[in-house]
């Protein structure tokens, strides 16, 4: 298993969900919130309708890890949680989607990923 990193991929993006959810459970924050919440990044994929190009810099940017921890960080920072519990249901997309598969995006088509070919 330590030699195929698509699946490393795969277990790290499990365990950034588990680890995002168990810190939302932990600050009992409210679950409709989480719920009505946890598709949001995927309507960066709008970009598509423009072209490859857009859709897949659009939906990297919503993708990434670096903009969730910005604004967990930041919340952290200012001691002001207020915006926490948008970050850790950020991450746990994020991790989620990884844990199917679904990786970054190459602006070919939106089935190039940095795991596989969907």
């Amino acid at each position: 298993m330590l030699t195929r990193p698509r699946w490393l991929l795969h277990l790290e993006g499990a365990f950034l969900f588990i680890l995002a959810v168990s810190a939302y459970f932990a600050n009992q924050y409210r679950w409709w919130f989480f719920a009505a919440l946890f598709l949001v990044p995927d309507v960066f994929m709008l970009g598509y309708l423009v072209n490859a190009k857009w859709g897949a810099a659009l939906y990297n940017l919503a993708h990434t890890i670096a903009g969730p921890i910005a604004l967990a960080l930041v919340a952290i920072f200012r001691k002001d949680l207020s915006t926490f519990p948008y970050a850790l249901i950020w991450l746990a997309h994020i991790g989620f989607d990884r844990m199917l598969g679904y990786g970054l995006k190459y602006p070919t088509q939106f089935k190039d990923t940095h795991l596989q070919h969907v």
